[in-house]
């Protein structure tokens, strides 16, 4: 879910064949056009990336079948506007020439700078990473080996406000990392942490100027964390079930909150609020009852209200939006899309 320039909101959900798309009709309504169909064949998974030009960037991986079997790479689109046509989906290809082990890359992930370059991160077939991003006027630069091992399938690619690119990746030595030390500088492999996250659990937040937290589900402990540079992970509580912790920050009651949401073990949405970086005074987690499958999505709308969207059993997509009320009130109906 991403907040265009004029204020509206925009939903989006991966179906058979493409994306469907619902538009706000207006800034803060409850009123939602859609879905609408994006035809896009033959993707396997899709990361939605947003810039601060409001920009949303579109990065698949994309496999499909010919005479000589299976071909994979990854694709790329961009919609400039809320409710204006997505461009047409161009190949960045893949950084392998042999077809079979080019089957084995990961999942993209991306991140927008400062200055509107989009970068685009792929777990390669020998578990390390690789980077491809948006040069000088439009133009690509080639697939780079930022070496790494061991990695998990998903990682987790982030931008700062003030620019900088990090990475978060999971892997069976514990966390790996990689960050820009000044922006549109190189990206840096910093030592590995001794932490170990759940598959597609991992999320992150700016909480303070260029200060990132991430949030994960141990595993060891299948409690959700949170975690900022030169620190110990902070348990913060929560029921979690499979799937990404997804956070916000978002103004409660005059004061800078970060909203947590998730997938419980019981299938229903859980809600988690806390001061911002003030989790070790405790996160207060709420049950909404709304059943759910896949990850669910927060934002804040043209209004600054928190809206949470999740997708149903059925399929169907439901939204709520905060209401009048003290802390984080939803109300209990859902609005089906």
């Amino acid at each position: 879910m991403t907040l265009g320039r004029d204020g509206r909101l925009t939903l989006y959900t991966r179906t058979d064949g493409g994306l469907l798309r619902w538009t706000q009709r207006g800034a803060g309504g409850d009123r939602w056009d859609g879905p609408e169909f994006i035809p896009v064949a033959d993707l396997t998974d899709l990361a939605v990336v947003q810039g601060a030009d409001s920009y949303v960037h579109f990065l698949g991986r994309r496999e499909r079948h010919g005479s000589d079997g299976p071909r994979v790479d990854i694709v790329h689109a961009v919609q400039y506007q809320t409710g204006r046509p997505v461009t047409a989906w161009r190949s960045l290809g893949n950084f392998y020439r042999d077809r079979e082990t080019g089957l084995r890359i990961g999942a993209p992930a991306g991140a927008v700078d400062a200055q509107g370059t989009v970068f685009v991160f792929v777990r390669n077939a020998g578990n390390g990473l690789q980077l491809r991003r948006e040069g000088k006027g439009g133009k690509w630069e080639a697939w780079r080996d930022l070496e790494g091992a061991g990695l998990a399938a998903e990682v987790v690619a982030s931008a700062t406000s003030g620019g900088l690119v990090e990475v978060f990746a999971p892997s069976d030595r514990g966390v790996q990392q990689w960050r820009q030390e000044r922006p549109d500088g190189p990206l840096r492999s910093l030592p590995p942490l001794q932490f170990h996250a759940s598959a597609g659990s991992v999320t992150a937040l700016e909480t303070a100027p260029d200060r990132l937290t991430h949030y994960w589900v141990d595993a060891n402990t299948a409690g959700v964390v949170a975690h900022r540079a030169g620190t110990w992970p902070v348990p913060v509580g929560g029921e979690p079930g499979d799937g990404a912790v997804v956070a916000l920050r978002a103004p409660l009651d005059g004061y800078d909150c970060t909203v947590l949401a998730q997938r419980g073990a019981g299938g229903t949405l859980l809600i988690g609020v806390c001061g911002t970086e003030g989790e070790q005074q405790g996160v207060w987690w709420s049950d909404t009852a709304e059943q759910c499958v896949g990850d669910p999505a927060l934002a804040l709308d043209g209004h600054g209200r928190v809206v949470v969207a999740v997708c149903g059993r059925d399929g169907g997509v439901s939204v709520v939006r905060q209401e009048e009320g003290p802390g984080l009130t939803l109300p209990p109906h859902w609005n089906r899309l």
